[in-house]
């Protein structure tokens, strides 16, 4: 079947735009549906067509799209995809985004700059969304950009399951946040690994100029521990390719990073091959490709937290269940 029903005729359906397929598909079969069947190409000049196959009228559409490169191209595609929806008399419209387009710009850092992450949400409640759904914002205060209920979820129970069943016997572990903004989020990672102590990278960063941040040292004993570092985004690697190589030079016995968003840009595959660390794990909220992959990288599945945010959602149950990684 295309949808799932319940007792008050409430339909869900799910579709897809074509930057990340396979993830959709994962999400439906976690549903036990299939996918939204759809018609999307280009035209010559590079415009965006799309129509659905099948009625969504009356129907709770679930748009599912991965921002990744070329970023620009899959926004308008979504954009368009939530109009279409809208104009065939979906009831309610969502947009699934496990990446958040433009997180980064969340805040004014000099004058005549835009906010382009509040942008992002003003373009997707225009085209006629009326709810988002994304996994680890940049900037967990961006929720309130969308002038409706927004979804953020995380991906920390999935990845912090995965780091202890690596762990094993070693209880010699340090949690660093690669930053002092992170700090809170290395605090959450610490509890759920058993208390561990903290530290954190000193970092300068250029606002001049993009992905140019220099780690100066650690603050915090790392020596002789595992040091698990997490982030919320791996993007050209240099941050923390710089943060791994001053905790090793700390005395860390061994590095491991956990990180949800494996965006992997430009120089990022040959700077993280070539660092000292053990492990570096990420979820696939956006495609990482063959290609891009390498012998210290795994990635995890998030179709599994997106799945049961969305069903959760349909039957206007708890998303907060999910906090806890209850699925």
């Amino acid at each position: 079947m295309t949808g799932l029903e319940i007792e008050n005729e409430k339909h869900l359906v799910l579709a897809t735009g074509r930057a990340y397929p396979e993830l959709a598909q994962a999400v439906a079969k976690e549903l036990g549906i299939k996918l939204l069947t759809t018609t999307a190409y280009d035209f010559a000049n590079s415009e965006i067509y799309v129509r659905y196959d099948e009625s969504v009228r009356g129907a709770d559409v679930f748009i599912l799209q991965s921002f990744t490169d070329p970023i620009n191209k899959w926004i308008m595609e979504a954009l368009i995809m939530v109009d279409a929806a809208k104009r065939a008399s979906a009831k309610r419209i969502t947009v699934v985004a496990p990446y958040y387009p433009y997180a980064r710009q969340d805040k004014k850092h000099k004058g005549r700059e835009p906010i382009s992450a509040r942008l992002m949400a003003d373009l997707f409640q225009a085209a006629g969304a009326d709810r988002i759904m994304s996994v680890d914002i940049h900037a967990a205060q961006s929720q309130g950009f969308f002038d409706g209920p927004v979804d953020h979820l995380w991906a920390m129970p999935t990845l912090v399951r995965y780091v202890k069943s690596t762990m094993g016997d070693d209880t010699n572990a340090v949690m660093v946040s690669p930053d002092a903004g992170r700090i809170k989020v290395a605090e959450q990672w610490a509890s759920r690994l058993g208390d561990l102590p903290l530290a954190f990278v000193h970092k300068t960063r250029s606002i001049e100029k993009a992905n140019v941040a220099v780690a100066n040292r650690v603050v915090g004993d790392v020596e002789g521990k595992t040091a698990i570092i997490v982030d919320d985004m791996i993007d050209t690697g240099g941050t923390l390719a710089g943060a791994i190589n001053v905790v090793k030079e700390a005395g860390a016995k061994d590095v491991v990073v956990a990180a949800t968003h494996a965006l992997l840009s430009g120089p990022a595959v040959e700077r993280l091959r070539n660092a000292p660390v053990k492990e570096i794990v990420v979820t696939d909220t956006v495609p990482v490709p063959e290609e891009k992959r390498f012998p210290s990288l795994t990635v995890l599945s998030i179709a599994p937290v997106l799945a049961r945010a969305i069903s959760e959602v349909f039957k206007d149950g708890s998303v907060t269940s999910l906090f806890n990684g209850a699925y």
